[in-house]
């Protein structure tokens, strides 16, 4: 895991890669978890016996909100940034789903730093994240991420 000891040090670090997470597991019970919290209970998702039969990818494959809702962990993993009293989403300028996230994938994050900027009381950093799929080329999710960070 990657350290910065104060957040105001990314100021001077924009276009770099940050850090580059551990891998971390989307089995079948996640994906239900995640089904069952959102009431998304399509069967590319839920049901292995007929993805099986009727899915190009011949399994269930998570969904794409819930690669995403995994984005803030994957990082936290990957990075710390000491420093501010409140880190908070601000927004994500662009997500793509490139390649299906099939359930018994292993995922990590890639981090990278697009843009830093001063605000009032602290800081909006913009982080580039790619989430890629252990043994596959195409990314799972790529997401421009913002966040504020105040002192």
């Amino acid at each position: 895991m990657r350290v910065i000891s104060d957040f105001h040090q990314l100021g001077t670090m924009v276009g770099q890669e940050m850090a580059v997470g551990d891998w971390f597991m989307v089995d079948q019970a996640r994906i239900d978890a995640f089904a069952n919290a959102t009431n998304d209970h399509q069967w590319i998702h839920v049901d292995p016996a007929r993805a099986a039969r009727e899915s190009p990818f011949k399994t269930t494959i998570a969904h794409g909100f819930l690669t995403l809702s995994l984005l803030p962990y994957l990082v936290d993993q990957a990075l710390r940034i000491e420093g501010p009293r409140l880190v908070v989403n601000y927004g994500i300028n662009r997500v793509r789903f490139p390649g299906p996230v099939k359930s018994g994938t292993r995922i990590r994050v890639q981090v990278k730093l697009d843009a830093f900027k001063q605000i009032p009381g602290g800081a909006e950093i913009e982080w580039r994240l790619n989430v890629e799929r252990e043994g596959e080329v195409k990314l799972g999710c790529a997401a421009t991420v913002v966040i504020r960070c105040f002192d």
